[in-house]
């Protein structure tokens, strides 16, 4: 006789998880299995996880550590799953995200739908307008440190499906595998790079956070993507009392603010004039400072984000790692092929604000176009004016081809 399953989990629910994670990171995990071998055999390995999901069997596998270089040196370590446990969690955190969306705070705007870096940005150049100090918040080692006991209780509060409850303790305490094959027992924290951890970690920080400044500093604006935190306050002596309130507040959740890169940041302009040592920060990529900018015909200086320094440099990075001076098999065509989709992304995202700045990452691809031609071409081998007038030419012949000429940044 047929005996139901003890979870009423859909086979449309995990069809819908794989498609919403479908090719989402392509490094494998600890089984080494690729997107390509999971789609060979789609519904093999797509029953397999809903049969295991709805009868309660399963059981996350280690998660495979590596460690991502970070801008500012060091490494940040990043969680891969496997192909099929990204499809799980993505089975959970779908119907989580339904439940907890609505109630998250507006100023919250971390890997939530119909919201954006963009926008946080956006709000923090407007508040910076507004307010004269900015606390720059920093959490020390925030997705290695969170209280599993703390989320869960978070958890509970909005949960009531035992499915739900049980495979989010269970990724919560999936071993983590280090890249010489150790196993490693996790109490606390959730790896960057799973599927569901975004969104447990948004949770955790809308009560350690979001609803504490709602109820205890409701006159102060924020903006919060993730833990990347930016507070606007009205005065040096209240930007001291609310680092020295949150540092609290944080150390009661488990939590700890960075010392060191929590700042105090004046947002000098040419209408504020206090001496202080620190007058900008860098929020999601940008760098918010004074700028010299025109209005009504002047220039004057102006409170306001553009491509960070940190950002151009690993931009710079990405580009060196082309090697475009030795792709000489290739025409221009070619090369601009390979990179554009790269080049379209980085003006999508960093040329958002103050585009004309980035400037100083497409000065370097044009240099290192010529320096491919000169390579290329017998006749502009010991003559680079001639190799660069050439390329010079080509943007003005084909302004399209390459995504950064057809933004403007052509050689002049």
């Amino acid at each position: 006789m047929f005996k139901a399953k003890p979870f009423n989990i859909t086979k449309e629910q995990v069809w819908r998880a794989f498609k919403k994670v479908r090719h989402r990171g392509e490094g494998t995990g600890v089984d080494n299995q690729t997107w390509d071998a999971f789609d060979a055999s789609l519904s093999k390995h797509l029953y397999r996880v809903w049969n295991r999901m709805s009868s309660g069997s399963y059981m996350p596998p280690p998660v495979r550590m590596v460690e991502i270089p970070k801008a500012g040196g060091g490494v940040r370590p990043l969680g891969i799953p496997t192909v099929s446990d990204r499809i799980a969690q993505a089975v959970v955190a779908q119907e989580l995200e339904a439940l907890l969306e609505p109630l998250f705070h507006e100023d919250s705007y971390g890997y939530r739908p119909s919201r954006s870096a963009h926008d946080a940005i956006a709000k923090a150049r407007k508040r910076c307008w507004q307010r004269d100090w900015v606390v720059d918040v920093d959490i020390k080692s925030f997705f290695d440190t969170l209280d599993h006991d703390l989320l869960m209780k978070a958890v509970r509060h909005h949960v009531g499906e035992p499915w739900m409850l049980l495979y989010i303790q269970r990724w919560l305490t999936a071993p983590v595998q280090h890249p010489d094959g150790r196993l490693e027992e996790r109490t606390a924290g959730v790896p960057q790079g799973g599927v569901i951890s975004p969104l447990l970690a948004n949770l955790y920080l809308h009560y350690a956070f979001d609803m504490w400044m709602a109820r205890e500093h409701p006159d102060l604006g924020f903006e919060r993507y993730a833990d990347d935190i930016v507070v606007h306050v009205r005065s040096q002596a209240e930007a001291e009392l609310f680092k020295s309130a949150l540092t609290k507040r944080f150390r009661e959740c488990g939590l700890t603010v960075h010392p060191e890169k929590t700042q105090i940041v004046y947002c000098r302009d040419e209408t504020r004039t206090v001496a202080y040592a620190r007058t900008g920060f860098t929020f999601l990529g940008y760098d918010f400072r004074a700028r010299r900018t025109l209005k009504q015909g002047r220039l004057c200086s102006n409170f306001s984000p553009a491509i960070a320094k940190k950002a151009v440099a690993r931009l710079r990075g990405v580009m060196r790692t082309w090697r475009l001076h030795m792709a000489v098999t290739l025409d221009l065509a070619q090369i601009a092929k390979r990179i554009n989709p790269a080049l379209k992304g980085w003006l999508a995202y960093y040329g958002k604000f103050r585009p004309a700045d980035m400037s100083a990452v497409f000065y370097v691809l044009n240099s290192r176009l010529v320096k491919w031609a000169r390579r290329k071409y017998k006749n502009f081998r010991y003559n680079g004016d001639m190799a660069r007038a050439w390329v010079k030419e080509q943007a003005v012949r084909t302004p399209k081809l390459f995504a950064h000429w057809q933004a403007g940044f052509v050689i002049v």
